[in-house]
């Protein structure tokens, strides 16, 4: 069973990612990447992952070291809870980009490997994105009026 969620995490996530990636302009799109209610079947995984392990889980973030933490990933629901959270954490960050590239105009042919970057290293894909934000800031009018998270 902990395999099964492991694996449908990802899953659960992939075809946000692959709207955003690949049908960027879909109006379809945006209502879904507007929506924070994407990651809530990420977070009944984590649920359900976590509470076997809901010790472990607690003792690892209220006195966190790499030995308790290392215990923690070592059982199969520990390390399945900590994916379901960085999936779900990475889509939020994933769709925040979308957003504002499509506020900016950044073109989809640069997001798309940036979103790919992100599903895959977001350390490395919201830094690029952030230079990226940088730049069409300061030469692109904006093509909406929302105000931007900074």
């Amino acid at each position: 069973m902990t395999g099964f969620l492991f694996e449908l995490t990802f899953l659960l996530a992939a075809p946000v990612w692959l709207l955003m990636v690949f049908a960027p302009a879909w109006r379809i799109t945006e209502r879904v990447a507007t929506s924070p209610l994407t990651v809530l079947p990420l977070l009944v995984v984590w649920v359900v992952l976590a509470a076997p392990v809901a010790s472990e889980l607690w003792t690892a973030v209220s006195s966190p070291d790499i030995d308790t933490f290392r215990d923690l990933v070592a059982l199969p629901n520990g390390a399945g809870a900590i994916w379901a959270q960085v999936i779900a954490w990475d889509l939020l960050l994933g769709q925040w980009m979308y957003r504002e590239a499509r506020r900016l105009a950044v073109p989809p042919l640069l997001m798309g490997p940036l979103l790919i970057l992100t599903i895959l290293l977001s350390p490395l894909g919201l830094p690029l994105f952030l230079v990226v934000r940088a730049v069409w800031s300061s030469r692109a009018p904006l093509r909406r009026t929302e105000p931007a998270l900074t």
